[in-house]
């Protein structure tokens, strides 16, 4: 279990309050863009919102980490959509809630760990990359329910708005600004989160085109559109239910599987890294948060809402306002809960250009060339499942994409393997094979290859006492090599395998039974001596 701090713990009541309004600014114009960004309506990145602060957070594993909408999901759910509706895709969550919660009671928390570090880079620069892809047409004038059709540059310059695209470049530049150095060197330049702050300088420039009265004013359908959100009935009345036909749809299942482990993936190593930044030095419970992710991906399709992990974004923006316990996840969670039952006409003024400034910004920062320049320093071992992760998923979709570059880092993983297992020195007709750490049944080949290099009337020595495991396979081979021995007049001395299994002794006995001659060859498990 976690050793999180108590939910009301009155010691932190204080900091975790400021920590929650601080969230719960950086999280409105995240939700809301990548709920434009996967195809989705608006009002379901904000329902995955409140979800996240309001159940995830009271069920977590992770004291600060912070739940809700994640760009990593973008290009699964716009994919769902197109192909199942967006009834098809809140089904295909219900079920990705599921499997998660079977995941978190089987204690698969730790997977994670086994998917190499360049596979995990890869997937987030081909999100990163899929994400400019999609949020261009929106920084540039086009409205949400057009952008993803757009594929062409004549298309992108039908719905080109200089307005729009002024307020993209001014929110990119103010979110660039804070990630300089001179802004590092005075933090309190930050007090407004720089996503908050870049949606309401685009506010502001909306309304200040609005008033002059100019003909570059923004259209209605450049805008966040919330309809019939009058108050807390009327988003009673616009919670959707999944479609429940496509049950029938094979598809769909793996539509789940694909959220479930993307979203779980995401959500560890999200707290891995809230974890090593909790200043009271905690460690989750994976399991745990699996099982809360799952909680909230269920109810999320059943009510209407995005699928969700936990994002890093928003957990590090609580941990560097000084939240301690999920209260402040919760608080977060509740205003997000209020200004939807309430303030929606507030969020109706915000342009959808300065939402996709955000979005465009967040891909670069996965995909940014420093990644990139990283990944080749570290070798070829992590560089091309890099790159061949980024390539799948930009030509497949993102769970093959991932696939492929795990099949790709075994690959690397297997030849390493293959080469370091064993080692062969000759000198004259004297021979020392040494095997490594670990010997399977793909060294084979190397084995028959070096002892076909014995020569006859040599000495071979076969040194395993630094082994700690031996393919049955190898065993066999070398003790077939053995049995041949004497008739090529090769003295074989074994050190070490006696350690592994008794096939070497059974072996002497055999051999001991048999009548000997001058070419006969007598050993003990360890040495074998010329009669």
């Amino acid at each position: 279990m976690s050793s999180n701090a108590s939910f009301f713990d009155t010691r932190y009541l204080g900091r975790d309050i400021r920590a929650g309004v601080v969230v719960f600014f950086v999280a409105i114009p995240l939700c809301l863009g990548i709920a434009i960004a996967s195809g989705a309506p608006p009002l379901a990145g904000l329902i995955t919102g409140m979800v996240g602060g309001l159940i995830v957070a009271l069920a977590s594993g992770s004291p600060l980490s912070v739940s809700g909408p994640a760009a990593g999901l973008t290009a699964i759910v716009l994919g769902i959509i197109e192909q199942y509706g967006y009834g098809g895709l809140l089904y295909a969550t219900v079920l990705a809630g599921l499997i998660q919660l079977g995941l978190g009671f089987a204690r698969m928390g730790i997977i994670g760990a086994f998917v190499p570090s360049g596979v995990i880079k890869g997937m987030l620069a081909g999100i990163g990359l899929i994400l400019i892809g999609t949020q261009v047409p929106l920084a540039i004038g086009h409205g949400a329910d057009t952008e993803a059709g757009i594929t062409t540059p004549g298309l992108l310059a039908d719905g080109f708005s200089p307005m729009a695209l002024t307020i993209t470049l001014v929110c990119l530049a103010i979110l660039a600004f804070f990630e300089t150095p001179l802004a590092k060197r005075y933090p309190k330049l930050a007090i407004v989160p720089p996503p908050l702050l870049a949606v309401i300088v685009g506010v502001l420039m909306s309304l200040a085109m609005q008033a002059s009265g100019a003909g570059f004013a923004l259209s209605p359908e450049q805008y966040v559109s919330l309809p019939d959100l009058e108050g807390p009935a009327s988003l009673l009345a616009s919670l959707e239910s999944p479609d429940l036909s496509y049950w029938l749809a094979p598809g769909i299942y793996l539509s789940a599987i694909t959220i479930a482990l993307v979203a779980s993936l995401e959500t560890l190593l999200s707290v891995e890294a809230v974890d090593e930044m909790d200043p009271m030095g905690r460690k989750s419970s994976t399991h745990r948060e699996l099982c809360a992710q799952g909680m909230g991906n269920t109810l999320c399709g059943l009510i209407g809402g995005l699928p969700m992990t936990a994002v890093v974004v928003r957990s590090s923006a609580n941990v560097q306002a000084g939240g301690r316990t999920p209260l402040a996840s919760f608080v977060h969670g509740l205003l997000l809960l209020v200004s939807v039952a309430f303030l929606a006409f507030a969020l109706e003024t915000i342009p959808l250009s300065a939402l996709a400034a955000i979005l465009l910004f967040t891909g670069y920062k996965l995909t940014k060339p420093a990644l990139i320049a990283t990944q080749y320093r570290a070798g070829w071992q992590r560089f091309i499942p890099f790159v061949v992760t980024i390539v799948a998923i930009l030509a497949t979709d993102l769970l093959i994409g991932v696939l492929m570059g795990i099949v790709v880092a075994l690959y690397f993983l297997i030849r390493a393997h293959y080469r370091s297992a064993m080692s062969m020195t000759m000198q004259g007709d004297f021979a020392l094979l040494r095997f490594n750490s670990e010997v399977s049944f793909l060294n084979r080949q190397s084995l028959r290859h070096f002892l076909s290099r014995v020569p006859d009337d040599g000495h071979l020595v076969v040194d395993a006492s630094a082994t700690q495991f031996i393919d049955p396979d190898i065993r066999e081979d070398l003790t077939h090599f053995i049995g041949g021995a004497p008739k090529r007049g090769i003295t074989v001395e074994l050190r070490g395998l006696d350690r592994h299994t008794a096939t070497y002794t059974e072996a002497h006995k055999r051999r001991a039974a048999e009548p000997t001659s001058a070419q006969d060859t007598h050993w003990d498990g360890h040495q074998a001596k010329p009669t």
